[in-house]
């Protein structure tokens, strides 16, 4: 087994080792963070997931991908799963939770992971947290994609996706570079089934029912952190930035379309504008005394 790794390993081009390396060290410098991402569909977790994922160097974990990768693998959990779908039944939150738990002991998932489409209910959100705890872990942070549904017509219609990675696209906001081609592979861009006026309907009224109580659970418990996901997707990127960076002992404050990171001390507070770059030490240093 060994051997053969070291073979598979000299039929890699150096180039591409180093910069696996060099990923690897910078990733060695990261807090671990455990978020879970949450939004009725169209507010901008796609998006958002591949950028936090490649910043944090953490995996992204999205059930359905997971459930049809345990079960290609025969893994024991993903039999029982099959055998569930089998016979046209749900698979049980257990066997979700018991998948999650599996995939989190790769070796991509070593700095914590971002959880997309799960838990979709409070049940769900117990059992993920009980998982957890039995680890010595627990969840850091629950991003919530606020926006109007009135906002998400426009945007699930025009969108895009890229199967393979997860990139999105949209005709109006997001446009590739080539109509209906990946900016990255050149491979074609798929709309989903599901992107129409009519089920949007019907999935924002199972989020409002099902999934808007996970967030009450959450913020019971301190966890929440709240988006302007109507906004531009760099200004949600700046936003996500400074909210990510509260656990290094940042506050995050936004006035308006100003987003400023301030330490407990007023020496390195920075401030950023979707409109420039790092502004200058005197405004964070006014902030930081107004605050």
């Amino acid at each position: 087994m060994a051997s053969s790794a070291a073979a598979n390993l000299e039929d890699v081009p150096s180039v591409n080792l180093m910069t696996e390396l060099l990923r690897r060290m910078k990733c060695s410098s990261k807090p671990d963070k455990r978020l879970i991402l949450i939004g009725p569909p169209g507010s901008g977790k796609g998006t958002q997931s591949p950028i936090i994922k490649d910043e944090y160097c953490l995996c992204h974990l999205a059930t359905g991908d997971m459930l049809r990768a345990a079960v290609a693998a025969k893994t024991p959990l993903g039999i029982k799963a099959k055998e569930a779908m089998d016979k046209g039944e749900l698979v049980s939150d257990d066997l979700v939770v018991g998948i999650i738990d599996e995939a989190m002991k790769k070796p991509s998932c070593q700095k914590g992971f971002i959880l997309d489409g799960f838990p979709r209910t409070v049940v769900q959100a117990e059992k993920l947290d009980e998982m957890l705890q039995k680890q010595g872990a627990k969840i850091d942070k629950v991003l919530n994609f606020a926006i109007d549904d009135a906002i998400l017509e426009e945007r699930i219609t025009g969108r895009w996706i890229h199967p393979s990675s997860g990139r999105t696209y949209h005709t109006k906001f997001a446009p590739p570079k080539v109509p209906g081609v990946d900016d990255v592979t050149g491979e074609p861009l798929i709309q989903r089934k599901d992107d129409t006026a009519a089920v949007l309907k019907s999935r924002l009224e199972a989020f409002h029912r099902q999934t808007e109580p996970v967030i009450g659970y959450y913020k019971n418990k301190g966890a929440v952190a709240e988006l302007h996901a109507e906004k531009s997707p760099k200004e949600v990127t700046a936003e996500l930035g400074f909210l990510l960076r509260q656990n290094s002992g940042f506050i995050a404050v936004h006035f308006g379309r100003l987003f400023c990171c301030l330490p407990f001390s007023e020496n390195a507070a920075t401030c950023h504008h979707p409109a420039s770059n790092l502004l200058g030490p005197k405004l964070p240093q006014v902030l930081f005394k107004l605050l």
